[in-house]
C-alpha cells in the first residue's frame, strides 16, 4: 500500500495516472530483487538483501537517442557514474542503474554489455553508463557482491511502464530510511494546462535520515514513533549515515542547466521529510528531459548535423516544475517507507516497516 491508500496526501499538486515516474511517457522501470538466507553474516554467502533497479528514460535506445540531463549533489558521500560526461555535455546516453555501493561496477559493465548486444554486428559501442548507489550493509552481505550480470539484464528486460513496485524491491531491497525499512519509492505530478500541462515524475532509493527528524506534511512524526525498535547499526553514529538517490523525469522541454535546477529541488523534497544531507550520506539527484527526442546521437558511426533545433521552456515559466519536483520527491520518500514492510537481514538485524495507518493517524 502507498501513502494515498492510507489517506495521506502530500502537497496540492495532481498526480498522474500511476503516481509514478512512469507517468512521463516512455519511461520504464524494472527491478531484480535478491533475498536469500538468514542468520549470521558470512561474506560471499549471505544473508542477501539487495538487488538492482533500472530506469529506461524513453521508449527508444538511450544509447542512440540521448536526452538533455543535469545532476546535483546535496552531499557527496556517494557515487553516480558517468557524471563527468553529463557535466561536460549535458547528455544522458544510457539507462540508469541503481544498486548497492559494492555493485556499481558490475551494473555499469553490464549496461555496456546490453549496449553492445543492442547495437548488433558492425557497430562499435561507446558508453559512459549512469549508475547510482546507496549502502545496504546493515541488512545485506554487501561485501559478498551478490548482484551479477544476469540480475542487471533481467531488471533491464523486465522494465515497463505503468505501476512501479515500491519498498523492499530492486536496489532498495536492503535499504533503511529514517530508522525504518526504506527502499524504492516513486510519485508524479501533472501540471495544469495553464502551466504547460507537463508531467514530472520522481523515483528514489531512500536509505537516509534519522528517526527524530522524520517529518510528513510538516508534522514531526518521527518523535511520536520512538516506541518502534530501531535497527541495530554497526555503531550508534551510523544513524543517518545512509544515502538517497533521486531520479527526476519530465516531458517539459528543458536544457541541461534547467535539468540541473530541477535536480536541486529534489533536495528540498528530501529536506521536507527531515533529511539533512548528513556528513556520511550520499544524496545525489539526476534529472532528464524527454522534451527533445531528436538530439544528435553519440554513436561512433554517426554523421551528426552541423546545427539542429530544440524546443526550450522559458525560465520565467519554470517555477511550477520546481514545486512538482519538491512534492513528488517528498511523496516518493513516504511511499518507500509505507510500502517497504518489516525485514530481518544479516546477523538477525531487523528494520521495521512504517505502519501507514498509524502514520495517517498522526497527521489528522
Amino acid at each position: 500500500m502507498r501513502a494515498r491508500d492510507h489517506g495521506i496526501v502530500i502537497g496540492t499538486g495532481t498526480p498522474g495516472r500511476y503516481n509514478a515516474i512512469t507517468d512521463v511517457a516512455g519511461v520504464k522501470v524494472g527491478h531484480t530483487t535478491l533475498i536469500e538466507g538468514d542468520g549470521p553474516r558470512v561474506v560471499g554467502r549471505g544473508p542477501v538483501r539487495t538487488g538492482v533497479t533500472m530506469v529506461l528514460p524513453h521508449g527508444g535506445s538511450a544509447f542512440d537517442e540521448p536526452l538533455y540531463a543535469g545532476y546535483h549533489w546535496l552531499n557527496g558521500n556517494g557515487e553516480i557514474t558517468g557524471m563527468a560526461f553529463l557535466d561536460e555535455f549535458g547528455l544522458l546516453g544510457s539507462p540508469i542503474g541503481i544498486t548497492n555501493t559494492a555493485s556499481v561496477g558490475v551494473v555499469r559493465d553490464t549496461i555496456v554489455e546490453i549496449e553492445v548486444a543492442s547495437l548488433g554486428k558492425g557497430r562499435q559501442a561507446w558508453s559512459l553508463p549512469v549508475v547510482g548507489e546507496t549502502w545496504d550493509g546493515t541488512l545485506n552481505d554487501i561485501d559478498g557482491r551478490h548482484v551479477r550480470p544476469e540480475h542487471v539484464k533481467a531488471a533491464h528486460a523486465s522494465a515497463s511502464g505503468g505501476p512501479v513496485a515500491e519498498g523492499a524491491v530492486g536496489g532498495g531491497t536492503g535499504m533503511i530510511c529514517h530508522g525504518f525499512k526504506g527502499g524504492i519509492g516513486t510519485a508524479s505530478r501533472v501540471l495544469p494546462e495553464r502551466d504547460g500541462g507537463y508531467t514530472v515524475g520522481v523515483l528514489v532509493q531512500a536509505n537516509h535520515g534519522i528517526r527524530d527528524r522524520l517529518t510528513v506534511n510538516g508534522v514531526p512524526v518521527g518523535r511520536e514513533l520512538d516506541d518502534v525498535p530501531r535497527p541495530a547499526m554497526p555503531r550508534p553514529s551510523y544513524e543517518g549515515a545512509g544515502s538517497i538517490i533521486g531520479i527526476v523525469a519530465t516531458d517539459a522541454p528543458l536544457l541541461p542547466h534547467q535539468c540541473r535546477r530541477l535536480a536541486r529541488r529534489a533536495g528540498l523534497g528530501v529536506g521536507r521529510t527531515g533529511g539533512a544531507g548528513e556528513n556520511s550520506s550520499g544524496d545525489g539527484f539526476l534529472c532528464f528531459s524527454t522534451g527533445n527526442r531528436d538530439l544528435p546521437t553519440n554513436a561512433l558511426d554517426a554523421d551528426p548535423p552541423r546545427t539542429f533545433q530544440v524546443s526550450v521552456l522559458a525560465d520565467d515559466h519554470i517555477n511550477p516544475l520546481f514545486y512538482a519536483v519538491i512534492e513528488a520527491t517528498e511523496e516518493a520518500i513516504v511511499n518507500a517507507l509505507v510500502a517497504a514492510g518489516t525485514m530481518t537481514g544479516a546477523d538477525g538485524v531487523t528494520a521495521h516497516g512504517l505502519d501507514g495507518k498509524r502514520l495517517a493517524a498522526l497527521l489528522t
